[in-house]
């Protein structure tokens, strides 16, 4: 059995067990209560029914929250688990594109509708911008060379890059750019199931719009 299916198995076998420690702290509190109480004044059965099924109620509200979060627990690893073979492919993503310094990134650009002129931005980590450059108006993919305004290669790092639509000089918006990335690792987060890409970019899953094999396949 691999470490993903014994994991699986583990949390689906593993036990909730009550908390004894709430039940022995009630109990002291009851018979505390109980011994210190008015002998001549003591405690209704009312309202020490009361207090057992308040009790009762908090217990049982407590295992629950245990179960849902076990069930939260084994479905995010079965989640991991199917999303193993997403490893070493390329998965289409809007997030900041990592730069090595010297292999283009495969962007996937999407401009305006309308527009008859596409400008790519480059921004660096501090959110400075490093480079401007037409290209084509076009959906098809497109290798950014990763060179800043003056024909320069740009120093390895994390970029974030946007398209500029324009119309007759006319700007029709600005657009986030995606690309292909190959995904190193599947993580579970707290933000939930997250996939890693070169430079410590981390993405949700859920944001992934396209998955292929790797060009050098």
């Amino acid at each position: 059995m691999d470490v993903t299916s014994a994991t699986l198995t583990s949390a689906q076998n593993a036990p909730v067990k009550p908390k004894a420690t709430d039940y022995d702290t009630f109990l002291k509190m009851m018979t505390t209560q109980i011994k210190n109480q008015d002998p001549l004044n003591p405690m209704s059965a009312d309202n020490f029914a009361v207090q057992l099924a308040t009790f009762s109620g908090v217990e049982q509200q407590t295992r629950t929250n245990d179960l849902l979060s076990q069930q939260l627990t084994q479905n995010a690893l079965s989640s991991m688990a199917q999303m193993v073979g997403w490893v070493g492919k390329e998965a289409r993503i809007a997030a900041p594109v990592h730069f090595d310094g010297t292999n283009p990134v495969t962007l996937s650009p999407n401009p305006g509708l309308d527009a008859d002129r596409a400008v790519l931005v480059a921004k660096d980590s501090t959110g400075a911008e490093v480079s401007r450059t037409e290209i084509p108006v076009s959906s098809a993919d497109y290798e950014w060379q990763g060179l800043d305004t003056d024909g320069n290669p740009l120093p390895e790092g994390v970029y974030d890059l946007s398209l500029e639509s324009y119309q007759d000089d006319k700007l029709l918006g600005t657009t986030s750019v995606e690309f292909y990335g190959r995904i190193t690792e599947i993580r579970n987060s707290a933000s939930g199931i997250t996939a890693m890409f070169a430079g410590g970019v981390e993405v949700s899953t859920a944001l992934v719009t396209a998955l292929r094999e790797p060009a050098s396949a």
